[in-house]
C-alpha cells in the first residue's frame, strides 16, 4: 500500500458486435474489444482518480503512481467515508469469453427474411443490431473481490415507403437476440406505413394521447436522472419542497403506480453493486462495491425515494440508496395492452416516439422535444390516418399526476437515450391533455 492509504481498482473489459443494414440489404458487420483500468487512491482525505484505456502490464505501477500522486495533491474530498467491507463474487477469475457476431447466428437469417418480405411488399428496411458484453471487476484494498458480466443487446429498425415518403420505426432491447421476433416488428411496422397513406393535418393543442412503452421510458429515463436526492434537498428540482427539504412522503399520482429499479428483475438484470469511476453529487467512489437491491421510487404514486450516495443519505437524513442501471414502472393489476388502449378510444393520438428531448426548467422539470416516425389519429377505436409531428412541451412529473389510464408493462427501449439505458420495462399510458405545442416541421 506504500503511496495510498486505501486504494480501489476497476477494470472495464468489453466487446461489441454489430450489424448494420440500408435498403433491404447487409451493409456492415464487425467485432471490436476495448479495456479501461481505473485506479482510485486514497491519501487522508483527498482521493486521485486516474483512468486509462488498453493499459498494458507493464504500465500498471505508472497509473497507479499516477492516482496516488493525484490524491496526494487533492484537496479533502467531502464525500470521504471508509470503504465499503471486501466482498468476493463466485467466478472471479473466470476467463473473460467476449461476445462474438455469432450472438446474431439466429437472428440474421430472420433478418434476411424479412428483407426479403419487406421487398417484395415495396418497402424498404434501415437499421442497426448491436450486442456489448462487458465484464466489470472492482477491487479494493478492504478486500473487494466484485464481478459483473453485462450483456446489453438493442435493435432498431427503420420502415420506409418504396418512394420514401412514410416512414416508421420501432426497437427492442434484448440480452442475448434469442428473443427478438423480426416477422412481427417487421408487421408492425408495415402497418404503420398503411395508416400513413393517409395524411391528415392538425394543430397544435392539447389533444388526448396515448404514448406507447417506448416513449414512457424516454420520460421516466430522464425523470430518474434528475432525481438527485442532494439536488432537490438544496432546493435546485422538481423534487425540492418549497421551504426545503424532499418531496419525499408526497403524492405525484392517484393513480398507484410504482416506480423502481432491481438489479435481478427478469430480462434487465444488472450490477447488482456500485461501480463509481469518479464521484458526483449522486455517486461515489467511496461507495464502490456497495451492495444493491430492489429500490423504490415510487411507490402506490407517492414518492419514496431519490438516488443517494451513503454520504448525501447523511446530509438529507433519508436512507442511502444509490444509482441501478434499470428502471420498470407498473400500475393497477389488469392494465391493458396498447392495441387495448387503442381500441378504447374515442378520438385522441397515438405517439410512435419521442426525440431531441431537452429541459426547459429544472425546478419544474418541463422537457420540450419531437415527435418522429409516426403520429397516429384515433377515432372510435381504430387508427384512420397519420398526422403532422410535433414539438411538445411536458413535465414527466406533473404527467403522472394527470394520467387517467396505465397500460401492461413490458420490456422496451427508448428511443433518445439507447445510447446510454437500455434496460427499461414501461407500460403505455393515456394522458387526456398533452400539450402539443407547436406544428413541427420535421418530416
Amino acid at each position: 500500500m506504500s503511496g495510498a492509504d486505501d486504494r480501489i481498482v476497476i477494470a472495464d473489459e468489453g466487446s461489441t458486435a454489430n450489424l448494420r443494414f440500408a435498403g433491404n440489404t447487409l451493409t456492415t458487420n464487425g467485432v471490436a474489444r476495448s479495456s479501461r483500468l481505473t485506479v482510485i487512491s486514497v491519501v487522508g482525505r483527498g482521493v486521485g482518480v486516474v483512468s486509462r484505456s488498453a493499459v498494458r502490464a507493464d504500465q500498471l505501477a505508472d497509473v497507479v503512481a499516477a492516482a496516488d500522486r493525484a490524491a496526494r495533491e487533492a484537496q479533502p474530498s467531502e464525500d470521504a467515508l471508509p470503504l465499503v467491507a471486501g466482498t468476493a463474487s463466485a467466478g472471479w477469475d473466470r476467463a473473460v469469453e467476449p461476445t462474438t457476431i455469432e450472438v446474431f447466428s439466429d437472428f440474421a437469417p430472420a433478418l434476411g427474411r424479412s428483407f426479403a418480405a419487406a421487398e417484395t411488399s415495396g418497402r424498404r428496411l434501415y437499421g442497426f443490431a448491436e450486442h456489448t458484453l462487458t465484464s466489470t471487476f472492482v477491487g479494493s484494498s478492504t478486500g473487494l473481490r466484485l464481478r459483473h458480466d453485462q450483456p446489453t443487446g438493442r435493435l432498431e429498425l427503420n420502415a420506409k415507403s418504396g418512394d420514401m415518403s412514410r416512414s416508421a420505426w420501432t426497437g427492442v432491447a434484448t440480452r442475448d437476440f434469442r428473443d427478438v421476433d423480426v416477422a412481427a416488428l417487421d408487421a408492425t411496422l408495415a402497418q404503420r406505413l398503411e395508416w400513413a397513406k393517409r395524411r391528415i393535418a392538425l394543430d397544435a393543442g392539447r389533444y388526448e394521447t396515448i404514448l406507447p412503452p417506448t416513449a414512457v421510458a424516454d420520460l421516466m429515463i430522464y425523470t430518474y436522472w434528475s432525481a438527485g436526492a442532494r439536488d432537490a434537498a438544496d432546493g435546485r428540482t422538481v423534487f425540492s419542497r418549497p421551504g426545503g427539504g424532499t418531496r419525499v412522503g408526497e403524492r405525484l399520482s392517484e393513480l398507484p403506480l410504482r416506480l423502481y429499479s432491481d438489479p435481478a428483475h427478469p430480462g434487465i438484470e444488472c450490477a447488482p453493486f456500485v461501480v463509481a469511476h469518479t464521484s458526483s453529487r449522486e455517486d461515489s467512489v467511496f461507495d464502490n462495491g456497495l451492495a444493491l437491491g430492489a429500490t423504490d421510487w415510487i411507490s402506490g404514486g407517492t414518492l419514496t425515494g431519490l438516488v443517494q450516495t451513503r454520504h448525501s443519505a447523511g446530509l438529507t437524513g433519508l436512507a442511502a440508496t444509490p444509482r441501478i442501471d434499470n428502471l420498470v414502472m407498473t400500475g393497477p393489476e389488469g392494465g391493458r395492452s396498447l392495441e387495448e388502449m387503442i381500441s378504447g378510444t374515442q378520438r385522441g393520438l397515438l405517439l410512435t416516439c419521442l426525440w431531441y428531448i431537452r429541459e426547459v426548467d429544472p425546478q419544474t422539470l418541463l422537457l420540450t422535444g419531437l415527435t418522429r416516425d409516426g403520429v397516429y389519429l384515433v377515432e372510435d377505436g381504430e387508427v384512420v390516418g397519420e398526422v403532422n409531428n410535433f414539438r411538445f412541451n411536458e413535465s414527466p412529473v406533473d404527467l403522472l399526476g394527470r394520467l387517467t389510464e396505465v397500460g401492461a408493462s413490458g420490456q422496451t427501449l427508448p428511443r433518445e437515450w439507447s445510447d446510454y439505458f437500455t434496460r427499461a420495462v414501461m407500460p403505455p399510458v393515456r394522458v387526456p391533455d398533452f400539450n402539443m405545442s407547436t406544428v413541427s416541421r420535421a418530416n
